[in-house]
């Protein structure tokens, strides 16, 4: 069998579910102390292209946990790539992951963390005991330059809901004060990502009808609103 890889830009392509998390994994990975043989989550990994890049460009064992995308399905990606041995495939809702605590040396998340992280309870109640003492947090995630304070701008309310944006989309201060509540963790950094352009360039490439209602979305924003957040932070 023939091997893909992730040169293959169609493939890359056909299997993302929003603004490109190779991209985002590449800027959010570059101060990461990831090295071969350490045991990572990947949370809410999707099609598993976050699983693949981090166990070919860092040897890790992962832990590729999705509720929308089939354990299976994933599998079978991963053997196009030959990392069957390397990535574990696991369907699994992000508030009851089947972990023995301390046992992942990271976890990453990426375009996922918003969905179910967004509250006080989730980092502590679910994360923070999976995690080895200085172990690293690292999300990556849509997010916003400003708090809308339950009123969206009226660029955006065509294409999002008050409730969508409150449950998910904040600032990085709102993120920052969320996680420095945690008296498990030091909160490292909390910032904009420089790649919000070309990751979102990437998504609109797709021939799939989220990506071109996007395409709206972002013309709409014009750069004002929208913005794409990292977190980074050490396990006590």
């Amino acid at each position: 069998m023939i091997r893909r890889d992730l040169d293959d830009v169609d493939f890359i392509r056909a299997n993302l579910m929003g603004p490109s998390s190779i991209i985002m994994l590449e800027e959010l990975s570059e101060n990461l102390p990831l090295q071969k043989g350490m045991r990572v989550l990947d949370l809410g990994c999707g099609t598993g292209l976050t699983s693949i890049y981090l166990a070919q460009k860092f040897g890790i064992t992962l832990f590729a946990v999705d509720l929308w995308i089939s354990a299976t399905e994933n599998y079978r990606r991963f053997r196009e790539f030959g990392l069957e041995s390397q990535i574990i495939p696991i369907h699994a809702d992000a508030c009851h992951l089947p972990f023995a605590e301390q046992y992942f040396d990271a976890v990453i998340s990426v375009d996922a963390y918003q969905y179910f992280g967004a509250n006080e309870q989730y980092l502590d109640d679910h994360l923070t005991p999976l995690v080895k003492e200085g172990g690293k947090l690292a999300i990556a995630m849509p997010g916003i330059k400003m708090e809308f304070d339950g009123v969206i701008p009226v660029e955006l309310q065509p294409f999002l809901s008050l409730s969508e944006v409150d449950n998910q989309w904040h600032t990085c201060d709102w993120w920052r004060k969320l996680w420095q509540q945690s008296p498990n963790i030091y909160v490292e950094s909390v910032r904009e990502m420089r790649c919000f352009s070309k990751a979102w360039y990437e998504w609109l490439q797709c021939n799939n009808d989220y990506a071109r209602a996007n395409n709206a979305l972002l013309n709409a924003d014009d750069g004002k609103y929208m913005n794409l957040i990292s977190l980074i932070a050490t396990k006590k």
